[in-house]
């Protein structure tokens, strides 16, 4: 019962350099020195070798904007269907792993698997952040990143939201007035 969870689009590519994209909502950080965060996925999933084979994928943040393609890559199988073709995605280039970003994503995490625990019905795959990317549209002047402005979403029980409305920031039930 942890809901909302993040919802996001993990994009890999197979070792010919074929790509696919899969939606997890079982991600989160796992730790912050070094980065790493974590994906579980079931082993029955397309996406799932293509994981234990290279060793990489890029954690794609989602958006309102993107919610459609996002459920689309949840449901339809990269066996049957080219994901970034028919969401019409774009597919860039990544600076230090072989899968690709998401363009229209306005964060992109590529990652490098460290380990892979089995669970039961899914294995969770721990990876480094190897390099973050953020589109500058998000960015205030001074550089800093507004993830609401993109309208994240969420998913719980089968359903997509929107973040909602802020309330505070870290440390402001303490802070002096």
């Amino acid at each position: 019962m942890l809901y909302p969870l993040p919802v996001v689009m993990v994009s890999v590519a197979d070792a010919a350099g074929k790509p696919n994209i899969i939606t997890v909502a079982w991600a989160g950080t796992i730790c912050s020195d070094p980065p790493m965060v974590s994906i579980s996925v079931r082993p029955e999933r397309y996406s799932y070798s293509i994981l234990k084979e290279t060793g990489e994928f890029v954690i794609n943040l989602t958006t309102r904007q993107l919610c459609f393609a996002t459920d689309y890559c949840g449901v339809k199988s990269g066996r049957d269907v080219d994901k970034f073709k028919e969401m019409h995605l774009t597919a860039m280039p990544a600076s230090m792993v072989k899968a690709p970003l998401i363009g229209e994503s306005p964060v992109n995490l590529e990652c490098q698997v460290t380990q892979v625990l089995p669970l039961g019905s899914h294995d969770m795959f721990m990876a480094k952040v190897v390099a973050v990317h953020a589109d500058e549209k998000y960015m205030d002047e001074k550089h800093k990143f507004h993830l609401d402005w993109a309208d994240p979403i969420t998913y719980s029980h089968g359903t997509y939201y929107t973040c909602g409305d802020k309330l505070g920031t870290f440390g402001y039930s303490v802070r002096k007035k």
